[in-house]
């Protein structure tokens, strides 16, 4: 009997021992490191204390023509005008252009020997990407406009002015709002403050060029000019010349374009009736303008001129 007892007590030490239960996995929580900021960058709370500024990018102010002053040594900031111009300093170019603004509004006579060149900084300040420095160059252009007008078409500084009306029909075009609506009131200023009868020979190749959008441009230009001649300056530049450059823009691929010769074509006719000649002569209004528009025209032209005025 304490054999069969031993037996069993040995069978069970000898079963096969049991797995001890593995511990349960505990799941991870990853934490992320809290990116840490330069203490420059943090914002503090204190009413004693202005707000830090969001960007370090400077801020540009546009002064109006009416807000700036003159110079009060104009000599003395004349010496380093052309240096702030050619400065790496975008900022300080900024700040030249400006400068090259109360100049040309109250010191005019110092800027001219240096005025060819200003005008290419101009061009080229225009070509920059920063909006801001753009805008502000426009700027610049419309006061050098007010201040030299019919100038600005001698033979020292055709050539500039010519990149310079070429750079403002480009930004006119642009769709960036603020730079475009500057470069338009700048053209506008340029309309009213040179004579037209020498300002459209300049404005007739830029009507013919390759972009549609200034042809556009110039199309407005060139309608803005011709509604401020009278006969005679008409006569000076050509009446022929005139009518064919408002039948070329009639059929522009853009309606701004076409709009505007439509308007420069009615200003030509108002002008166009106020003939002394043509007043004494028995034909009438329609036949005269017909035959005005058929002896300078193609048919197909000229009937589209006469419908604009006899629809």
């Amino acid at each position: 009997m304490k054999t069969a007892e031993k037996m069993a007590l040995r069978s069970l030490d000898n079963a096969l021992p049991t797995t001890p239960e593995r511990p349960k996995k505990i799941a991870k929580v990853s934490v992320l490191p809290v990116s840490k900021k330069p203490t420059s960058d943090i914002i503090v709370n204190d009413e004693n204390q202005a707000p830090l500024p969001v960007s370090s990018e400077p801020v540009i102010d546009y002064v109006s023509s009416e807000d700036l002053n003159p110079i009060s040594e104009p000599e003395s900031k004349f010496k380093g005008l052309m240096d702030g111009l050619d400065s790496k300093d975008w900022t300080k170019v900024c700040e030249s252009l400006n400068d090259v603004r109360r100049f040309a509004l109250f010191h005019s006579s110092i800027l001219v020997p240096v005025l060819d060149k200003v005008m290419l900084i101009m061009v080229k300040a225009m070509k920059n990407p920063r909006s801001a420095l753009c805008k502000t160059s426009i700027m610049a252009a419309s006061d050098i406009f007010k201040a030299f007008g019919l100038n600005l078409l001698e033979s020292s500084t055709s050539d500039a002015f010519d990149q310079l009306l070429l750079q403002l029909l480009l930004k006119a075009s642009q769709d960036k709002k603020f730079v475009c609506e500057e470069a338009e009131k700048s053209l506008r200023i340029m309309v009213e403050s040179i004579s037209p009868v020498q300002l459209l020979h300049k404005l007739r190749g830029n009507s013919s060029h390759n972009n549609p959008r200034v042809r556009a441009k110039a199309a407005v230009s060139i309608s803005h000019s011709v509604s401020r001649m009278d006969l005679d300056g008409m006569k000076v530049f050509g009446m022929g010349k005139l009518v064919q450059i408002g039948a070329d823009l009639l059929n522009d691929k853009l309606p701004e374009a076409r709009e505007a010769a439509r308007k420069t074509i009615t200003s030509i006719y108002d002008v166009f009736v106020g003939d002394e000649e043509l007043k004494n002569s028995e034909t009438s209004l329609k036949e005269s303008w017909e035959n005005f528009c058929s002896s300078n025209l193609q048919t197909i032209q000229a009937q589209s001129l006469v419908k604009i005025i006899f629809p």
